[in-house]
């Protein structure tokens, strides 16, 4: 039995290079990609994430992970980036409040070093 898992993680991989090239993402173009990696896969996950991605903006869905933007993951690989963007998100969000707490001292009328 195939570890599913692991094909599908090639799929993803596959389909981030093409993306990345600005080629179309077909089954044979995945399938060429992990021929040359010399990867194997079941048959019939190429076709599948092709078909799965067809019509997608996957640009705009990847530079807005976290935003809140966009469809869910199409395939359960970029589900696991989905509490690191959180993670990242948080960071953000304190990052800002600290920035908002040293601008309030601005407004006092006094600094650090007035």
């Amino acid at each position: 039995m195939a570890d599913h898992s692991k094909d599908e993680l090639a799929c993803v991989y596959a389909a981030l290079v093409l993306l990345d090239d600005d080629v179309a993402i077909t089954a044979e173009k995945i399938q060429t990609i992990l021929k040359a990696a010399d990867v194997k896969v079941e048959p019939y996950w190429p076709g599948l994430f092709a078909k799965a991605l067809e019509g997608l903006n996957l640009k705009s869905m990847i530079t807005n992970v976290g935003s809140g933007v966009g469809a869910a993951p199409a395939a359960g690989g970029a589900a696991a980036a989905a509490p690191a963007a959180a993670a990242a998100k948080e960071e953000k969000k304190e990052e800002k409040k600290k920035e908002e707490s040293e601008e309030e001292d601005d407004d006092m009328g006094f600094g650090l070093f007035d």
